[in-house]
């Protein structure tokens, strides 16, 4: 019934559930046949809930994609029949080498989901003592080290901020908060801090996790009554990673573990290292009390790369292959073009590499632009309104959350209104769509920004100055 998965605190999964999880299951038979059920979600296991979502295990990335892209939204529907509550599901990986515990493990290492049908305990650091060893690093990529770390004007201070940490005895800054788009380094830099870490001192007790790793591990642990492994693995370490931490907006459960964890390693001088996609005072659906404390340390922006940036992470990535020659014009070429993110950056000159090795051709502009043709398209698309957004909000000196909020005050006013002039200036969203991401605004307010900011922009100089200087930095 609609109550059985009522769970106090949004996340306990109370006596019952397990029934209204077979009846989601019927319902599915009875939709999709017996045969779909066998091949996909019969695979899948029920873990519990959290914040209004149902937390689900897959065996695989294939078996948990397939599942959300061509079942997700029925799925839904099934869980906010049993409960109006449940407005989301979110689907985790049961892989146990997915994000173990890095530098020290111990026999049992931190897993993926446990097996709905079998308890499984989180897994914890080792004892200091334990030696660490190539084979229980292996939830680290051996790439991500500072050597490899292109250092530029858009990551210096992000750099220096993380070498700083990995190198010192002492406690520099706590925590460390680094923030920027997907793509930029944000994790290489947490991945280099974890080797050279251990490197300087196997002693040390180090875990690196991504948000939603988290999260599942605490929806686990309370699901097979085993909260104090979950604590021990995460509040005795002299490490703590956690990457992509807006992963956990609105998860009030699991925000309430997170600060009582933050906490206890701050106040035992313990290190705290903590990614996002944005700054700490943009996060939205993140409790008041977290983001202040995320503030605490040093907070550092890796910028979107210039063009300087992105050929010399090329020209690094060219001379370490070695076995294809890459001509500075291709380079030159995809430094120009490919502007989104260092992972994509990387991914075309792979690409370029790998064809030329299959088919034994030398790399050309010609062999280039028609390897990279679905790429070069994708990169050439019109600005998004999001960042136009956060580019006026730089450029004012303002939060990017004051430009979609409510607030009337002529220092977010203005900003907003040239916002949305250039939204409609520079991308092809229509007015309405355009006004539902300025915090579902009508498309007549859009209407008023725009021929307000065109008579501005005849009657005042220094306006029209700024708007053209916003615009050329958006279309470059």
């Amino acid at each position: 019934m609609a109550g059985e998965f009522d769970g106090g605190d949004g996340t306990r999964t109370p006596p019952g559930s397990g029934d209204a999880w077979g009846r989601v299951c019927d319902k599915f038979r009875r939709e999709y046949g017996e045969h779909a059920y066998k091949t996909w979600l019969g695979q899948v296991g029920f873990v519990g809930i959290d914040g209004g979502s149902a937390e689900l295990a897959a065996p695989t990335r294939f078996v948990r994609d397939w599942i959300q892209r061509n079942y997700g939204p029925r799925l839904r529907d099934y869980f906010s029949a049993e409960n109006p509550q449940i407005r989301d599901i979110t689907i985790h990986l049961r892989n146990p080498a997915a994000a173990e515990p890095v530098g020290q493990t111990g026999g049992q290492t931190g897993g993926g989901a446990p097996s709905p049908s079998a308890p499984q305990t989180p897994g914890t650091a080792a004892q200091p003592g334990q030696a660490a060893t190539p084979q229980k690093m292996e939830a680290l990529d051996r790439r991500y080290t500072f050597d490899s770390f292109v250092v530029g004007k858009s990551n210096e201070l992000a750099y220096a901020a993380a070498k700083r940490i990995a190198e010192s005895q002492e406690i520099p800054f706590n925590p460390l908060f680094l923030y920027g788009g997907v793509g930029l380094g944000k994790t290489h830099l947490m991945h280099a801090i974890a080797w050279e870490v251990t490197r300087h001192d196997p002693t040390k007790k180090v875990v690196y996790c991504s948000a939603e790793k988290f999260m599942f591990e605490f929806v686990a642990a309370l699901r097979y009554k085993d909260s104090h492994a979950f604590k021990q693995k995460y509040r005795t370490v002299d490490l703590l990673m956690v990457d992509d931490v807006q992963f956990i907006a609105n998860k009030d459960s699991t925000q309430e573990e997170f600060f009582h964890t933050f906490n206890a390693l701050i106040d035992n001088r313990r290190q705290v290292i903590i990614t996002a996609d944005r700054s700490p005072t943009d996060l939205e659906g993140i409790e008041e009390r977290i983001v202040s404390r995320l503030g605490w340390g040093l907070v550092a922006d890796i910028h979107p790369t210039d063009y300087e940036l992105r050929l010399g992470i090329l020209q690094s990535k060219a001379e370490q292959a070695g076995s294809v020659m890459v001509s500075g014009d291709v380079l030159e070429f995809l430094a120009r073009r490919i502007t989104s993110n260092v992972r994509e950056l990387e991914g075309a000159l792979n690409r370029v590499m790998a064809y030329a090795t299959l088919v034994g051709r030398p790399i050309t502009m010609d062999m280039t632009r028609d390897v990279l043709q679905d790429l070069l398209r994708a990169n050439d698309r019109k600005l998004t309104v999001e960042e136009i957004q956060r580019a006026v909000a730089d450029y004012y000196n303002i939060r990017l959350s004051e430009i979609l909020s409510q607030r009337r005050a002529r220092t977010i006013a203005r900003p907003r209104q040239i916002a949305m002039y250039l939204s409609k200036q520079l991308t092809a969203r229509s007015l309405p769509d355009i006004g539902r991401r300025f915090g579902g605004r009508d498309h007549t307010t859009v209407m008023h920004a725009v021929r307000k900011i065109e008579d501005l922009r005849r009657s005042d100089s220094a306006m029209d100055e700024d708007i053209t200087r916003l615009s050329r930095v958006l279309e470059a």
